[in-house]
């Protein structure tokens, strides 16, 4: 037999009772030194083998085995306790699901595997924006759109008032800066759109479904509606600018100018930008840098960035 199968051997032999080493080698025609090393690799494959030493000692595995989760190495184990840190908080709607996988995790290690998990996950924590509590509404709209049903969605728009009825076929679920949003097909307006979850007053399944189309990406869809004109390079503007290298590293990283980078060098940046973003939006987002970077071009973005700044010298002059 493979080594594979000799450890699944001693595993199987283990979940009907307990063995010594002498035992199992009996059983299975192999070596007591043989055994060791067998077992040894299921320790370090994630298996909670127990080791009892001294008369009535031997190998033994928790109680209740079979419903413990797969093998994980180290690695593994130490991804899924800090990825469920990043999950809660987000507004994740199956936290308590997911908790309940931590613990039987931790349930099924033994001391040394516990205690690295602790380890490492205490070691990597998360700050989260406050969101409104919205876990019942996500957990239906990611059911729906899982098994592609229909829902008719009572929705408020930001300008307020009462909300509007419209039948949505959810095509995915993207979070964005501590916002959720649901992109699909809104049968109102005969259109993919993107909605705010926090937005949604009702949900109720149609009884109809729908089919999603292939290679959709609801983050695509939803960066695209926020960055318009990017797929007509025509319409776009070159933003130079320059600053020390960790400046433009921290407006590098801001969602609009990040994905509209063109061009980096060590002190200069050059982006692309459609006008609309590029008079109704960047000057706001440049001014707080004040003089730790410089505009190189346009002419007419400086201008309107120096018009903000008249403007609001002028109200604060006058409040």
């Amino acid at each position: 037999m493979s080594k594979a199968d000799y450890m699944l051997s001693i595993l199987w032999i283990l979940q009907q009772h307990k063995r010594t080493a002498a035992e199992l080698a009996g059983e299975l025609e192999l070596s007591v030194r043989s055994v060791y090393r067998y077992i040894d690799a299921l320790c370090a494959s994630g298996v909670p083998v127990i080791a009892d030493a001294g008369p009535g000692g031997g190998y033994s595995l928790p109680e209740h085995f079979s419903a413990a989760p797969l093998f994980f190495d180290a690695g593994e184990r130490r991804a899924l306790v800090q990825a469920s840190a990043f999950a809660r908080g987000s507004g994740y709607p199956y936290e308590q699901a997911l908790d309940g996988a931590i613990a039987k995790l931790k349930r099924y290690s033994n001391a040394e595997q516990l205690s690295q998990m602790e380890r490492h996950e205490s070691g990597l924590e998360t700050l989260h924006s406050p969101a409104a509590p919205l876990a019942q509404l996500l957990e239906e709209l990611e059911a729906c759109t899982a098994d592609s049903l229909t829902l008719e969605m009572e929705y408020r728009k930001g300008s307020g008032g009462f909300p509007s009825s419209r039948c949505i076929d959810p095509y995915g679920l993207v979070l964005w800066k501590g916002q959720w949003y649901l992109t699909g097909f809104c049968h109102q307006r005969q259109e993919v759109r993107s909605f705010r979850v926090d937005r949604i007053a009702g949900l109720r399944r149609t009884g109809a479904g729908f089919i999603r189309p292939a290679s959709f990406s609801a983050r695509e869809f939803l960066l695209q509606s926020l960055l318009p004109g990017q797929n007509n390079p025509a319409e776009l503007t070159a933003v130079v600018i320059s600053a020390a290298e960790a400046v433009l590293n921290d407006l590098c990283s801001h969602w609009l100018f990040g994905h509209t980078l063109e061009q980096r060098s060590e002190n200069t940046a050059r982006f692309l930008l459609d006008e609309a973003t590029l008079y109704s939006y960047a000057p706001y987002f440049l001014l707080p840098y004040g003089k730790a970077l410089t505009i190189r071009e346009p002419a007419a973005l400086k201008k309107k960035l120096a018009e903000v700044t008249a403007e609001l010298t002028a109200y604060y002059n006058e409040s």
